[in-house]
């Protein structure tokens, strides 16, 4: 029987005949792993909504109908004031106690994306799947994917730093622990989920176009959101350029079909490059996914034994998370120190409370 061996000039036939079709998203193990904990944040997410949901019920009805508890978990959506915690914590070693939670979760997404560069983005955060998911769409209903022109794509891009700029600027440079704690004991910041609940639920019709106007964006153009406007994300991007663990292509094995930069979301030229140092690699796998040559693509630090697969990512990623998380349980810092009478007391004024200046 003769002997069968690789053919690299048949691989990049094989591989430029698969780049004429369309890429509509990648299904490889990384992604199914990927998924599945976008999923189960996402769920999540939505129930600690639903939660906070009965909490406002309660205080509005006098504590008549709905739950008392409160799920710290919601103090995830106040980056700025967790990011205001944070620097107190760092002038003065105080843990606020309005939205303690939000703390260690900015703590644990910020840790996260040191080791494993923006990986929060695409594997936790719940807008992120959103955005990925109309994306999907849009490349099914027009067939390809959409790119601006890079003149044009560079100038959109600075705008979620100029908007990261803003608010460093503001905390770090405006701000001392005495400006900061006046903003974290305001009754504005006592009440902030709540009056970011009430911006949702009472929402104006100016807020209904920009959000279908950002959707609609979304589905022709790639993560248009995350990639343009979220200073989080740009938090985040820089940071992450500081992880140990990044995509990494062997030239010796790898074939040049192209096909790990077409399917990158972030449109990073993964094939033109050993390591992949940007900060808008999320590691999603989709371009180790895509790869067809198994080990030309690998996403670790530098060793040779030192590359994750997808489970293990995805398991060092919620284990970091769940890790910090859990701390902030154990020291007695994840519940806040506002009594449900004091919360009684604000929602009468709640309408009264503005942000302070």
């Amino acid at each position: 029987m003769p002997d069968i061996k690789f053919d690299i000039g048949i691989a990049k036939r094989l591989s430029r005949k698969l780049l004429q079709r369309p890429l509509t998203g990648v299904s490889g193990a990384g992604n199914r792993f990927r998924f599945a904990v976008q999923l189960g944040f996402l769920l999540l997410c939505l129930w600690i909504g639903l939660e906070f949901h009965l909490f406002v019920k309660y205080l509005e009805s006098g504590g008549t109908i709905g739950s008392s508890f409160r799920p710290p978990g919601v103090e995830g959506f106040l980056p700025i004031s967790s990011l205001m915690a944070a620097y107190l914590f760092v002038l003065t070693g105080e843990i606020h106690p309005a939205h303690p939670a939000g703390l260690f979760i900015l703590l644990a997404i910020v840790l996260v994306s040191m080791i494993f560069s923006k990986s929060f983005c695409s594997w936790i955060c719940p807008v992120g799947l959103l955005s990925e998911s109309l994306h999907n769409l849009g490349q099914k209903l027009i067939g390809r994917r959409l790119r601006l022109p890079r003149i044009i794509d560079s100038i959109l891009r600075s705008l979620k730093y100029l908007l990261l700029a803003f608010f460093v600027y503001s905390i770090f440079f405006l701000m001392d622990n005495v400006s900061l704690k006046a903003f974290l004991d305001s009754p504005y910041n006592l009440v902030a989920d709540i009056k970011m609940y009430y911006f949702f639920a009472h929402i104006s019709r100016l807020t209904l176009y920009v959000l279908f106007g950002l959707i609609l964006l979304s589905i022709f153009i790639p993560n248009f959101w995350c990639r343009y406007l979220c200073p989080y994300g740009a938090l985040l991007g820089t940071l992450s350029l500081l992880a140990p663990a990044k995509i990494r292509r062997d030239q010796s094995l790898c074939i040049d079909c192209g096909l790990c930069a077409q399917a990158c979301p972030s449109m990073i030229k993964v094939d033109k490059r050993r390591t992949v140092i940007s900060d808008e690699c999320t590691s999603c796998l989709s371009c180790t996914d895509a790869c067809p040559v198994e080990g030309a693509l690998l996403y670790g630090t530098a060793g040779k034994k030192s590359y994750l697969s997808a489970p293990l990512l995805a398991v060092a990623i919620v284990g970091i998370f769940v890790a910090v998380t859990g701390l902030a349980m154990i020291l007695g810092h994840w519940h806040n120190r506002i009594t449900i009478e004091e919360y009684f007391r604000h929602m009468q004024n709640i309408e009264s409370y503005d942000h302070p200046r």
